[in-house]
């Protein structure tokens, strides 16, 4: 601990100071510890920020990683009506699309040409869906791409797709990593809490059927992310419970490169436009933010190094205070980015190489690329900059934007049913 917090641990409230003290110590920190930092004001708050940054500084120094990717959300058809998403369309609905194999590759190529090393593939679940069409997809890219990342298919994709083939969920999955996934999105997490699922999202993938999905893709050598949608109706309790069972199942598989706080969106959530559940917030406060990102950083220390933020929740600026408050990754360029800008992001789908690079030298960092498994590719120390085919873009509109793909005819959904 520096000179400073020494100074500032005396005037804080004691018991916060002492489970602070015991954080910068590498302790691990329980439950009801963190739901105590939770509750913190006036300088113990600002503390709470000052011990997350700390240790985001001893586990991975002053680097602000990002990756160069793009979102290929295929289909916005499902089977799911979750009340958080406003992306998805019933089967029977005229803003369903459903994009063709050879349009993804199509995608994944040109962000390929334009300096991505990886495509991160998610979306609905379209009903009679063929068993192998994510295996399909995947070979399709990687006989065109074979050095492209495929960050594809979340624990409920790879559920259902597992229950389309008829087959458990260690066979697909291994079926999946044969077709060229690298590695899943830990996203479909919400709060792992059951109760809290059946009311959010009925129906949607079980606690235990996430954790058995993610534990397997481990086991099998295929990493993943990890995430907790925040801000809605759940309870601080809910919040730190979650933490800590990532954190048990990290100290079980070691198969979790990031951890990824998620801000609930609600101007277009369907359980927020009707009102579907008392006490229903508009995502997480300022203050709540910053505090769910460094309480993260502080019970995770020793499990899992990254932790990002999601510029297209938060925006630019905040994004930035994050990365003061225990952040230390940047998340990717998207390119695509849908189910966010769907739900009411207003902070774009897209976003250039040198604008987090410009955004992590205005706080005194270090930008540098990364691959989807954290190896730095490039770092833009001393201001040195980089000649990204993206950054050269000047016409974004070429990328297309939800909106406008909902209203494409070519891709419209073909309803087998009908």
């Amino acid at each position: 601990m520096n000179v400073n917090l020494d100074a500032l641990f005396k005037n804080a409230d004691s018991v916060v100071s002492e489970i602070l003290d015991k954080a910068l110590s590498d302790k691990e920190i329980t439950a009801q510890e963190g739901l105590r930092l939770y509750s913190t004001t006036g300088l113990d708050f600002h503390l709470v920020g000052l011990v997350a940054d700390e240790i985001r500084r001893r586990r991975v120094g002053d680097t602000v990683t990002y990756v160069v990717n793009r979102n290929i959300n295929f289909t916005n058809v499902c089977i799911k009506q979750c009340g958080f998403c406003a992306f998805s369309r019933d089967f029977r609905e005229e803003e369903g699309y459903f994009l063709p194999t050879e349009e993804i590759v199509r995608r994944s190529k040109e962000a390929y040409q334009l300096g991505a090393t990886e495509v991160c593939i998610q979306a609905g679940l379209p009903p009679d869906m063929e068993g192998d069409l994510y295996e399909k997809i995947c070979r399709e890219i990687k006989k065109e791409i074979p050095d492209i990342h495929i960050h594809g298919f979340s624990p409920e994709e790879v559920l259902y797709g597992a229950t389309r083939s008829k087959t458990t969920v260690r066979e697909y999955l291994k079926r999946l990593k044969e077709s060229g996934v690298n590695t899943l999105p830990g996203t479909a997490a919400e709060i792992l809490d059951q109760k809290l699922r059946d009311k959010i999202s009925p129906g949607r993938i079980s606690v235990k059927d996430w954790v058995e999905v993610i534990k397997t893709a481990h086991n099998l050598g295929i990493n993943t992310t990890s995430t907790m949608m925040f801000g809605h109706v759940e309870t601080l309790e809910d919040r730190v419970n979650h933490i800590v069972k990532i954190r048990e199942i990290q100290k079980e598989t070691g198969g979790f490169t990031e951890f990824v706080p998620l801000n609930f969106i609600h101007s277009e959530a369907p359980m927020y436009k009707h009102q579907l559940h008392e006490g229903i917030r508009q995502g997480g406060s300022g203050n709540d933010v910053l505090l769910t990102h460094a309480i993260a950083r502080i019970m995770l220390n020793g499990y899992i190094n990254n932790i990002q933020m999601s510029w297209v929740k938060e925006g630019q600026k905040m994004s930035q205070l994050l990365l003061m408050w225990g952040a230390n990754d940047f998340g990717g360029t998207l390119i695509n980015e849908s189910i966010s800008t769907s739900a009411g992001s207003e902070h774009g789908q897209l976003i250039r190489p040198k604008e987090i690079r410009r955004l992590a030298r205005e706080i005194g960092r270090i930008p540098a690329e990364r691959n989807t498994s954290y190896k730095i590719l490039k770092k833009f120390d001393n201001n040195n900059e980089s000649d990204d085919e993206l950054d050269k873009i000047t016409d974004m509109s070429r990328f297309g934007s939800y909106a406008e793909l909902i209203k494409i005819n070519k891709f419209k959904y073909n309803n087998p049913r009908q």
